[in-house]
């Protein structure tokens, strides 16, 4: 069977990883991955409860065995978590058997989208919208330099779709 390269999603929470992800799984054939959601399975916890019981250092460990794993895979589309490609190993790992797009979405749109949101442990706080900024001021420049191609996430996700699926 002819070996064919991973799609790896990324972008800033609340870009639509995810949901784009399942779009371009469903019109590829391919499978769909979601970073966080595959550890979660393998560690019976949500990254919520692996955070607050672990920590963040323990929840990037498992997320760069997640990213070692995922990209021995073919024919899969993986949405990578917020972190995953702010680290350097996992971009290089990710590459090898894949090409990676970045959900680019401007921060009012993510501020917007994740105005009730309370799933992200990272913005679990009191001053979350500054904390939200300063992150996405923080990973947006590793982001680009990660990422092969560029879309723009604030459109819908079919439109965010077709477009990726055009270029590649």
């Amino acid at each position: 069977m002819k070996r064919t390269r991973n799609i790896i999603l990324c972008g800033f929470m609340g870009c639509g990883k995810s949901t784009v992800g399942i779009l371009l799984a469903k019109k590829t054939g391919m499978a769909f991955v979601d970073l966080d959601s595959y550890i979660e399975k393998k560690q019976g916890m949500t990254v919520s409860q692996i955070f607050e019981q672990y920590g963040e250092e323990h929840f990037r460990e498992l997320e760069k065995q997640a990213a070692r794993e995922l990209s021995e895979k073919n024919d899969v589309v993986i949405a990578a978590g917020g972190g995953t490609l702010t680290f350097r190993e996992n971009v290089e790992v990710l590459h090898r058997n894949g090409v990676i797009i970045l959900l680019d979405l401007p921060v009012e749109s993510v501020a917007r989208r994740l105005e009730n949101d309370t799933t992200r442990p990272l913005l679990n706080r009191p001053d979350k919208e500054t904390a939200m900024r300063e992150l996405y001021n923080k990973r947006m420049p590793l982001y680009k330099a990660a990422a092969d191609m560029v879309f723009n996430a604030d459109q819908s996700p079919m439109q965010i779709c077709m477009e990726i699926m055009k270029a590649i």
